[in-house]
């Protein structure tokens, strides 16, 4: 199947350590098979099989992120530290062996010819992460935001603190928190940007 050159950009405009591991998981679904299409969703490119989605990748600022759109394809010890099974992968060494990750891909492809459908039932909800003090004060001094706050659903909470609790330095997260607070104030999650109207 012909490579889409849209995710030959997406791959050359992201950082250093992130380009050999895309291209790597890029190398592997084609050599899965060449029945495997590419596309780009949501911003992120795709792999495709039979016109349904088999697997996606990602490259962040920090880390970059592989993972099967089935719930049924999983791994022993999948993570739930990033948006896919395989954790914030930093390096190829983060990935599991090659041979690993052809069985993950067959499985995928096998549920897909089995006419299985992915993510059919509700996931388990996610524990709620802590808010950070100086994040919750933030809110509590605007009326506005806190009552917004108080109705936003899990996944909008989760959003935000995850974003605030990963800041590495006290400037960054200071920022963060004032970004936040005006974006909350304002009713938008903290992908408010690509949330459905």
């Amino acid at each position: 199947m012909a490579m889409d050159p849209r995710i030959d950009a997406y791959i050359a405009r992201q950082a250093d350590f992130a380009r050999p591991i895309l291209i790597h998981i890029r190398a592997l679904m084609h050599a899965a098979s060449p029945d495997i299409g590419e596309a780009v969703k949501w911003g992120m490119p795709f792999f495709t099989y039979r016109d349904q989605n088999l697997a996606n990748m990602a490259a962040f600022k920090g880390h970059a992120a592989f993972g099967f759109w089935h719930d049924k394809v999983g791994r022993e010890g999948a993570s739930d530290d990033a948006m896919s099974q395989f954790g914030r992968i930093t390096a190829l060494s983060d990935l599991p062996s090659d041979a690993d990750i052809a069985g993950l891909i067959a499985q995928a492809m096998a549920l897909i010819d089995a006419g299985d459908r992915p993510r059919t039932g509700p996931k388990p909800p996610k524990a709620p992460l802590p808010v950070h003090p100086a994040f919750a004060d933030a809110i509590a001094a605007n009326s506005v935001a806190a009552a917004i706050w108080a109705a936003f659903p899990p996944g909008k909470i989760r959003d935000y603190c995850e974003w605030i609790n990963e800041a590495k330095t006290d400037a960054t997260r200071d920022k963060r928190i004032a970004q936040a607070v005006d974006w909350i104030g304002e009713g938008k999650g903290r992908n408010w940007k690509y949330e459905k109207k």
